[in-house]
């Protein structure tokens, strides 16, 4: 990426992003977790993305941090402040917290010089007494870190010390000496000569109410008992772990059951048993998990058992990079299961959209009688964000179609062959409808049968009724009128969607598709929303153009449709991909035959 080619952020992206950085046990991500409180309390907005180490727990930790006054979706180009408790490793992090000649560099005046490679991007060196100055107030350093990056960032001080009163655990002694050193924090950046970051503008501050600060994985916790899931069963993995936390005690107050399961197998298969009970269930897991799960999930397929599994992506492939995010599990999600088994894939296109679209997942999977995989990722799970408060939970949750007692002789069809495809499912103990549920192909009555004419029928009818569905306009956010389209889905939405704007206001015009259903396609809306579009552009964070792949092979995309791919575990940003964008346009009007094109 060079800096000549980017069209300038515009002054709706006006934001200051700040990492604070430093080994394990510095408390980095708690100082960024009140400064990103503090911010919504002064009327910001605020993403913040955890970074850590291979080993997950323990070693080098980073909180980065975004702050501006209007909703933020992705990280920035590059960090304005980069404050670290210490240098333990933070080389390893050169590349996630890209620094350049106007970003300022704070490190602990006794802790030595930073790392080459941070001192390689021109920024700016300063060293204070962190350390000292927190001995000096009786606190925590990472509370003068608090202090002095909010500070600079321009979050009023009232707001940095009301966050820290509302999230204080502990005495009142230890409270008062860690607000003494906020204080030191703020009289550090208050005698700072060196050219400083621009802080934000002044912003009116949001009633309480009116602000929810949560992550992606708390956001897919509160959609699934928005969509009526009263049982959870599953085995804990990063970075799904934290929705399951959520989840536990949030079930207890409405009288639902979360149960740890011995393994991913467990999980899965008590879900199903939970649900074929009537429960509306769910697990999370994440890459490693969803293979294990893959024969359970065929076993709903076929018995048509609704499930939710919500799968928060990371690197892989195995074991993969834990801790980091990665869009590398869609072909297993839309083709990984054995047989002909259609299911529903969906995919939130940012953190506040956790919550919608696994509501809406719930909702899909009671009304269709099938699974439904929830495709989040690591950074739209770990990420905490400002986000304007959801409206009401609306319509009641959907329920399953229930059979009744039918007529006295008349046998129980439980996969009756409909036109909509959706049979009516009886609940255990009902009388007169028991049924055979398992993996076998079957009769309408649920009889195990090898029969060809029955394996189609089954097999058409499961087809049947997600393609018949109404899905309404959800399947995907359209933006846009112009020649030239981006496909994507999941959390590059929000970099595709910001770098969209900056090449709007540089006077390139282009047109955004953001996936939310990616199975069933819909090949009829997806054309309609591609009418009189040129050329399509499809950009993902994977290594191998997952979703270009799967395009092409179920869609008729016009022009000669093209990749914008990598793997994580860097983030797309929106600087790179308008670089990108304005190249791939360029090319376009020049050879008239869009280019492979590389971020």
């Amino acid at each position: 990426m060079t800096e000549s080619k980017d069209p300038a952020p515009t002054d709706a992206a006006r934001s200051c992003s700040v990492a604070l950085a430093g080994s394990g046990g510095a408390g980095v991500m708690t100082a960024g977790t009140l400064l990103l409180d503090a911010a919504a309390r002064a009327g910001l907005y605020g993403l913040m993305v955890r970074t850590s180490g291979p080993q997950i727990r323990g070693g080098e930790a980073a909180a980065l941090l975004r702050l501006g006054p209007q909703p933020l979706a992705t990280l920035d180009d590059r960090f304005d402040l980069l404050l670290a408790i210490d240098w333990q490793n933070l080389h390893r992090f050169a590349d996630e917290i890209p620094l350049g000649p106007r970003s300022l560099l704070v490190g602990d005046s006794d802790e030595g010089e930073p790392p080459g490679a941070l001192r390689a991007s021109g920024a700016r060196c300063l060293a204070l007494p962190l350390k000292r100055s927190a001995k000096d107030s009786g606190g925590w350093v990472n509370m003068v870190a608090l202090g002095l990056a909010g500070a600079l960032a321009g979050v009023p001080v009232p707001a940095l010390e009301a966050a820290l009163r509302e999230g204080w655990k502990r005495s009142a002694d230890a409270l008062a000496a860690n607000l003494a050193a906020l204080q030191q924090g703020v009289a550090l950046a208050g005698a700072i000569d060196a050219p400083r970051p621009s802080p934000l503008p002044a912003a009116g501050a949001a009633p309480a109410a009116s602000r929810w600060l949560l992550s992606g994985n708390e956001a897919a916790g509160c959609g699934a008992l928005r969509g009526g899931v009263r049982f959870v069963a599953a085995y804990p993995i990063t970075p799904a772990t934290e929705l399951l936390e959520w989840m536990a005690p949030a079930l207890a107050r409405v009288g639902g059951t979360l149960l740890q399961a011995e393994d991913e197998l467990a999980s899965v298969n008590m879900i199903i048993g939970a649900s074929y009970g009537g429960v509306p269930s769910l697990t999370a897991t994440a890459g490693p998990g969803l293979a294990l799960m893959a024969e359970g999930i065929g076993l709903a397929v076929a018995a048509e058992v609704p499930i939710v599994v919500v799968d928060v992506m990371r690197g892989g492939p195995s074991t993969g990079i834990p801790a980091k995010s990665e869009q590398s599990d869609l072909s297993f999600a839309v083709d990984g299961l054995h047989g002909d088994a259609p299911r529903l894939v969906l995919a939130p296109t940012s953190i506040a959209d956790c919550l919608d679209t696994t509501e809406w997942a719930v909702q899909l999977a009671e009304a269709l009688q099938t699974p439904a995989l929830v495709l989040s990722d690591q950074f739209m799970g770990q990420s905490r964000c400002v986000i304007d408060r959801p409206a009401a939970a609306g319509a009641s949750p959907a329920t399953r179609l229930s059979a009744s007692a039918p007529p006295d002789g008349t046998p129980y069809r439980r996969y009756l062959d409909t036109a909509s495809g959706i049979s009516p499912m009886a609940r255990p103990g009902t009388p007169g409808t028991v049924y055979t549920a398992d993996g076998l192909e079957h009769t309408e009555r649920g009889i195990p049968s090898s029969q060809a004419a029955d394996h189609r029928r089954q097999l058409d009818k499961r087809l049947r009724k997600l393609l018949q569905h109404d899905y309404g306009p959800r399947w995907a956010d359209v933006e846009g009128d112009a020649e030239l389209a981006l496909i994507t889905f999941g959390s590059t939405t929000g970099a595709v969607r910001e770098a969209v704007a900056r090449c709007a206001a540089a006077g390139l015009p282009l047109r955004l598709v953001a996936l939310r259903l990616l199975a069933p396609l819909r090949q009829d809306a997806l054309q309609a929303a591609l009418h009189g579009v040129r050329e399509v552009l499809v950009v993902e964070q994977n290594h191998g153009g997952q979703l270009l792949r799967y395009l092409r092979g179920r869609a008729d995309l016009p022009g000669r449709p093209r990749g914008l791919h990598r793997p994580g575990p860097l983030p797309l940003r929106p600087g790179e991909l308008a670089a990108a964008f304005a190249d791939w346009s360029a090319a376009v009007a020049t050879t008239h035959a869009a280019p492979e094109v590389t971020a």
